[in-house]
């Protein structure tokens, strides 16, 4: 409970006042425990930004695994359309916190977590897309990464840009086509 409420108000912190304002005072302060029981929990302020990135990556790739674990099988349109909508809404769900996570992931650590969590959504994306009953892949790996990378960077460029939450929507369809898109200029026809 406590390591959940010290998560909480660094997100607060950090939305209000951004990483060069984020202190462990401010954070304890916010959650409501001493210094003291924070630093049991997160030596320092680089720890408490990078348990919080990594709940948020984590919850990401947790949407991404379990849309490809439940669409196993499916027609390729399908699994397209799954991990789209579970990517996009894990992203949106807090946008804001997404958003703020962008501007702490640039440090060597933050980048190896981005990309060993990015490798198990791309992990999980490839055993989907073997499973596709209408079109095959020579390089599923490859495949994979583009796939997981293209949506990573329209909803990075999305979120940056400001978009309304309300477009969630249109940005599932679009993210969607182009996906599938690309799926099924790279895929070798397996039937109908």
């Amino acid at each position: 409970m406590t390591v959940a409420t010290i998560s909480e108000a660094t997100i607060q912190v950090l939305l209000s006042l951004g990483a060069d304002q984020l202190t462990t005072t401010r954070v304890a302060e916010r959650a409501g425990v001493s210094v003291g029981t924070l630093y049991q929990y997160f030596p320092n302020k680089h720890a408490l930004l990078f348990s919080v990135l990594q709940q948020h990556l984590n919850r990401v790739a947790d949407a991404v695994e379990s849309a490809c674990r439940e669409n196993r099988g499916e027609r390729l349109a399908t699994m397209v359309e799954a991990v789209v909508r579970a990517f996009v809404d894990a992203k949106m769900a807090r946008a804001d916190i997404s958003m703020a996570l962008y501007a702490i992931a640039a440090g060597r650590e933050e980048a190896a977590l981005v990309k060993k969590t990015g490798k198990r959504a791309q992990a999980a994306l490839a055993s989907m897309l073997a499973t596709a009953p209408d079109a095959t892949f020579n390089d599923l790996s490859f495949t994979s990464f583009l796939v997981f990378s293209a949506m990573g960077g329209v909803m990075r460029a999305i979120l940056e840009g400001g978009a309304p939450p309300g477009m969630v929507p249109s940005l599932r369809k679009q993210l969607g086509l182009l996906c599938r898109g690309f799926l099924m200029s790279v895929a070798v026809s397996s039937g109908d």
